[in-house]
């Protein structure tokens, strides 16, 4: 049985993404499961429960598809953020994050359907009940036209890419729009903050 890495088939929008350029993509619709909250991840409660649901779903999704045929590499943990004052995301990008807004999701292939992600949810509370699996939704996500970057380093420290992301997007005549958008292609737990990879994106228009 082939395992699809979706990773590899959206590697424009997934790991393909230069960390030395800034380049504007148009990302199609895609499927998500998600869950919103609030606070900065290293030190809400909330973030921590949307981890641990997100991924036992994803994995129970996984499995249940590998006994019908299909197996695929589930995808990583995405983060959408926004806050009441987006300067929040440049001028004092840590000094008030615990006013950051968000949802916590991972990609899901497009024959994930409804129907199998409620069984995913009833088989998953049999077994771990996770704390944030009444805000867990699936849902179509469509980004559209963006900006985007592969970035090396700290999470605390991206502040100044965001900036340069920005003044970028507007020097080329869009305007910001929506929220902004990370992928951690990193596990935080194992990686060094300098080495750690995250795709950071930001939905523009002309």
């Amino acid at each position: 049985m082939k395992k699809i890495d979706f990773k590899k088939e959206l590697k424009e929008y997934y790991s393909n993404v230069s960390p030395k350029e800034f380049s504007i993509v148009d990302v199609p619709p895609l499927n998500f499961l998600m869950i919103d909250g609030q606070g900065y991840p290293g030190t809400s409660q909330e973030y921590q429960d949307a981890m641990q649901t997100l991924y036992p779903l994803s994995y129970t999704l996984k499995f249940m598809m590998k006994k019908k045929g299909k197996d695929y590499v589930v995808m990583p943990i995405e983060g959408l953020w926004w806050a009441e004052n987006m300067n929040v995301f440049t001028e004092a990008f840590m000094e008030k994050k615990d006013e950051w807004l968000w949802t916590s999701m991972i990609m899901q292939p497009d024959f994930i359907t409804q129907e199998l992600v409620d069984q995913a949810i009833k088989d998953v509370r049999k077994k771990k009940d996770p704390p944030a699996i009444s805000k867990l939704r699936f849902e179509n996500y469509h980004e559209g036209l963006s900006v985007q970057i592969l970035y090396f380093g700290s999470y605390s420290d991206e502040g100044p890419t965001i900036s340069r992301m920005h003044q970028y997007a507007e020097d080329q005549g869009y305007r910001l729009r929506g929220k902004h958008h990370e992928i951690y292609l990193s596990d935080p737990r194992r990686t060094k903050p300098e080495k750690l990879k995250t795709i950071i994106r930001q939905p523009i228009e002309k």
